[in-house]
This record gives structure tokens, sequence and C-alpha cells, in this order.
């Protein structure tokens, strides 16, 4: 499953490749910000388009839900220790379905973690790049651009031959340390120290994130996959509410640290993710 979420995320690299090229390009035309603004809006009504008229329902929805017994005498007294499951009829999964399903609420925690992580990162360096490293637009787009690049040759190849030898468990464990640090590298305004913060990121958050994924989505279950994947989305929209307005806010308190924060919120990841080796 991994594999399929390395797919994915290959295809948005590929967009952030070509993305932040072409703003760099158009950003460095004496229009400015208005045509990077204007290319985003043409493609948001094409892809728009594209949704409504040629993505279809994958899969019917489903009417019923298994959801555990509660256990009664009957059950104690039984002539066989069993997990005894009652079928629940119902149009829409609710709410506390996604929260009774077993270690969730542990992958909920760590996915508001990372997105916290990555948007204290994503408020704070475009500032960073431009007032410490000096870079212009046109540098900023090529450093994303390089970045994606790298990215999605890890989520591919390199990806493939990792989960070979690794469990997607460690993975996550292995690209979250990785990770962490990648981002206080980032606090230093050595352009070599950024250079391998870049290779690190591309590495760390290539390994991690579609095994996290993979993980996530296997432990929601095929009946509830959407749900979680729905809450789970929650979760990641909270925190890039929270980490964007306090990665603008903390750099501006404390500049380059910053990154140190982010990247002591992803060293946290590092250490809650030991768990998961216990999940498997």
């Amino acid at each position: 499953m991994s594999k399929n979420f390395g797919k994915m995320a290959i295809s948005s690299n590929l967009g952030f490749i070509l993305g932040p090229a072409l703003a760099g390009i158009l950003g460095g035309t004496i229009y400015g910000a208005i045509l990077p603004v204007l290319a985003a809006l043409v493609l948001s009504l094409v892809t728009l388009l594209a949704i409504v008229l040629l993505l279809k329902e994958s899969k019917p929805p489903s009417n019923e839900i298994l959801v555990p017994e509660e256990t009664t005498v009957r059950k104690v007294f039984s002539q066989e220790c069993r997990d005894c499951y009652s079928t629940v009829t119902t149009t829409k999964p609710r709410l506390r379905d996604v929260f009774k399903l077993e270690y969730i609420s542990f992958l909920l925690v760590l996915y508001f973690l990372i997105f916290l992580g990555f948007n204290i990162y994503y408020a704070a360096f475009p500032t960073h790049a431009a007032n410490d490293l000096k870079w212009s637009v046109t540098q900023l787009g090529i450093f994303y651009a390089v970045l994606s690049g790298i990215m999605a040759l890890i989520q591919g190849p390199v990806l493939r031959k990792a989960i070979k030898r690794f469990s997607e468990e460690k993975l996550v464990v292995i690209g979250s340390i990785i990770l962490g640090i990648n981002f206080v590298l980032f606090a230093s305004n050595n352009i070599v120290a950024v250079s391998v913060a870049l290779i690190l990121f591309a590495v760390g958050n290539g390994l991690m994130w579609p095994s996290f994924m993979s993980i996530l989505s296997r432990r929601a279950g095929s009946k509830l996959q959407g749900a979680v994947q729905g809450v789970a989305g929650s979760f990641g929209g909270l925190a890039s509410i929270v980490g964007l307005t306090l990665g603008g806010f903390l750099f501006n308190s404390v500049g380059g640290a910053t990154f140190l924060i982010s990247g002591g919120v992803i060293f946290i990841v590092f250490i809650m993710s030991f768990r998961l080796l216990k999940m498997k």
C-alpha cells in the first residue's frame, strides 16, 4: 500500500516541480505576483472541471458497518472465545465510529503533529530565504522544484526498495528522525547546510509520509477508510491553521530559531512513532 501512496505523492511532486519553477519565472516578470496568481486560478478551474466531468466514484457506498457487540453474560459462558459483531445499518459513518477504531486516535494525533511541524516551516522559510539568504523569487522557485524532484525519486524507486527491507512502521521512525535533523539545519544561513537540509527533507518525507498514510489507511479498514481519511484531513487543516499562524508569529519573534521549534515538533513525532512498532 505504501507503493500506491508513493505513486500519489510522486504525482503531487511532479506538480511541485513545475509549479514553483513556473511561479519563479512568471513572478520574475514586470507583472510581479499577478501572473502566478492568474496561472493558479486557471489551473484550479481546469482541475475543478476535470473532477466534475471525469472523476467517477470507484465504489458504491456501504450501508453496513460492523461494530463490536458489548460483552454479555451469554458471551462469557460461550464455548469459544471470539470477537462478536453486530450489524448496524446506516447511510453514513458517524464520527464516533471512527474514534472507536483501535489506534486511530493515536494516528490522528501524529497526523496533526506532522502537519504542524511542516506548516511552521512553510510559513517561515520564504521570508527566511528572502531576508536572510537573499534569494530572489526565481531562486526560491528553483529550490522547491529541486526539492520536489528529489522527493519524487525517493518516493518512487527508493521507497520500493526500502519497503522490501523495512516495515512501514520502521520507515516512519527512520523518516521522522531524518526530518527532524533537516529542520535543525534550516536554521543556518550557510548554503551548504541548507543544501544538506534539502536532501534530508526529501529523503525523510519521501520515506515517512507514504508509509504513515499506508498505516492509517490499513488501520481504518475498508468500510471506514473514507471517513478516517476525511477526519485526518480535518486534523491536517486544523494543524495548517495553527502552524501557519504560529510560524509567522515565531519568525517575527525569534527569526531562524523557528526552524528549531519545527524540528522539535517532528522529534516529538519521532519519539511517539516507536509505538507504531508495537502496533504491528
